[in-house]
């Protein structure tokens, strides 16, 4: 009975083996093929519980998902032979499980080889004919909308995948570049600035000028009202003076007179030579008899 139990034991230790290694799992993100001696039976297999022959059939699984290819960072002249650094990378999935195998052995690097090579290749073509502007920012868009075009048809062609999208994460000047690019900004700005500096200036000249004019014209208008006022002051002085001098002339000749004597006499060391006759002294006269 012990013997009985161990063969039946080793056989089903021998079918579980035998069946773990026919039995494959392809996973939802993955893509797979079926080889039997090296040659593809099935270049589609779905994803779930599948059978296979052992020592004759070989299953390859691949990423099924978006993949990445970040490129390092290479140098391409424009239309004006000026020169950029590019930075830029590529999001590709399998499309042809079969192209893709026989292309690349299933190999990611390869692939990411193969297709940095033509992605450099299309954008230098694509740099090659625009300016510095277009690439920059006028003609960003169209340009990735071209290569990535241009470069699926190759690419499922060539790997069996497709390129999902193409896109130039910056776009920099050599060293030696942007020193002189800085230099002539920087020179740019100074010119600009003394151009402002000079309106700023000649603004300010005429802003004076005028407020000198202003100034003139107000103290001139100033100085006539100022005479027309004092011309009426002494015109109704006169007025006054003329009528209390008709009210009683004596009183006013001889207030008048007062009015000279202090002014003339007022000062100690003040000298006046007249005549003793004169009719200045006419009421001095008067005032010792």
């Amino acid at each position: 009975m012990k013997a009985r139990y161990v063969v039946i034991l080793s056989f089903a230790l021998v079918a579980l083996l035998v069946l773990s290694q026919a039995l494959y799992v392809v996973k939802e993100t993955e893509r797979a093929v079926v080889l039997r001696f090296g040659e593809i039976i099935n270049d589609d297999v779905q994803p779930g519980l599948h059978f296979k022959l052992p020592a004759v059939h070989e299953v390859k699984k691949f990423d099924a998902r978006i993949l990445t290819l970040d490129s390092r960072p290479q140098r391409y002249l424009t239309s004006e032979k000026k020169a950029v650094i590019v930075d830029s990378y590529v999001k590709w999935r399998i499309e042809s499980v079969s192209k893709y195998y026989t292309a690349t052995s299933g190999d990611e690097a390869v692939a990411n080889r193969v297709l940095s090579s033509r992605v450099d290749t299309g954008l230098r073509n694509q740099f090659g004919e625009r300016t510095m502007h277009d690439v920059v920012s006028g003609e960003r868009d169209v340009l990735m909308t071209e290569l990535r075009d241009n470069l699926n048809t190759v690419a499922i062609n060539e790997l069996g995948i497709t390129i999902v999208d193409i896109r130039v994460k910056r776009i920099d000047l050599p060293e030696d570049v942007s020193e002189s690019v800085y230099q002539r900004m920087r020179t740019e700005r100074e010119r600009e600035a003394r151009e402002h500096r000079s309106k700023g200036l000649e603004l300010a000249e005429g802003i004076r000028a005028d407020a000198d004019r202003q100034k003139v014209v107000l103290e001139s208008e100033a100085f006539k009202e100022a005479e027309i006022i004092r011309g009426d002051g002494d015109a109704k002085a006169a007025a006054i003076y003329a009528e209390v001098y008709q009210q009683d002339p004596d009183f006013y000749e001889f207030y008048r007179s007062l009015q000279a004597y202090r002014e003339s006499l007022g000062n100690q060391g003040d000298i006046l030579v007249v005549e003793p006759d004169s009719e200045f002294f006419k009421y001095l006269k008067k005032s010792t008899k």
